[in-house]
């Protein structure tokens, strides 16, 4: 049991939304909420316990000969204009559905959005429920986080590039509102994907929301928290790792979380030579 607690609170360190866990653990969580006080442990301990069910049913992710099955991109013009080059992504992304799709996906498309020129490039994790229905990236209760740290910015939608490493919702059994993340072998089928929109846009910097792309992009198992706070690279890109919004709910809305995600954001700003105020570098600070 200590050891699912300290596992728990170390996925939750790395500012993951969700965990897979085999039947056993789910076993001792349901143990663990039928005690008393159950409630008060739940919310300290376990990742998301105020939000939507973040400890999902674990379901086997596709096998690696299922996911290599993806076709390979096909070559897109740069001559042509961003935003005709990221419609053919989209267009070829498409046409991996009527062909030998992994089971442990969805075939739903959840492409980009945002600006072709955009200056910055925001990538997460992969599309859940909500975005699903809406076939944007980062709705729901998480991307209205993100729509309002943009706007401390100065920033919008239409200002910035916002995707996921992973297309495609992530598949459990019976699934309903219930999210997973996705499985390595799934986010590295996706790699040419996202290096291809990296190539189309050549965003200034990007910014790696969360533990998932923190890892992909930079093959590291560090948590969000080591990395955040400087600046990496991902070829040839300036890179700035930073919680999800998801973590900032997870998180009580903790000033100490909002300090660091803007402190962070700030960084991006000076990257890009925006103009800060005196006022926007005092949000979130002790007795601000």
């Amino acid at each position: 049991m200590r050891q699912l607690v300290k596992y728990l609170e170390s996925e939750k360190e790395k500012g993951r939304s969700h965990v897979l866990l085999d039947a056993q653990a789910r076993q001792v969580l349901r143990h663990l909420a039928g005690r008393p006080g159950a409630k008060q442990r739940d919310a300290s301990t376990a990742p998301g316990a105020n939000a939507s069910p973040s400890v999902k049913k674990f379901m086997p992710a596709s096998s690696n000969a299922d996911i290599a099955d993806l076709p390979q991109l096909e070559p897109i013009s740069p001559s042509l204009p961003k935003s005709e080059q990221l419609a053919q992504l989209d267009q070829q992304l498409r046409g991996w559905i009527t062909g030998n799709f992994p089971q442990s996906l969805r075939q739903t498309l959840v492409f980009s959005s945002g600006n072709p020129d955009a200056r910055v490039m925001l990538i997460g994790e992969a599309p859940g429920h909500e975005e699903e229905k809406s076939l944007r990236p980062f709705v729901g209760p998480a991307g209205k986080k993100l729509d309002k740290i943009l706007e401390a910015m100065g920033l919008d939608r239409d200002d910035v590039y916002v995707t996921n490493l992973v297309k495609f919702r992530p598949a459990t059994p019976r699934q309903t509102t219930n999210n997973r993340k996705p499985s390595p072998a799934e986010v590295a089928a996706f790699m040419p994907v996202i290096r291809e929109e990296i190539r189309i846009v050549k965003p200034e910097c990007i910014v790696a929301l969360g533990a998932t792309p923190l890892e992909a992009l930079l093959q590291t198992d560090s948590t969000v928290s080591s990395m955040r706070g400087s600046w990496h690279e991902f070829d040839g890109t300036p890179l700035r790792v930073t919680y999800h919004p998801s973590y900032l709910l997870q998180s009580g809305e903790s000033p100490a979380v909002k300090r660091a995600i803007w402190e962070d954001m700030l960084a991006v700003m000076e990257k890009l030579g925006m103009e800060i105020t005196a006022k926007q570098r005092g949000y979130f600070l002790p007795n601000a």
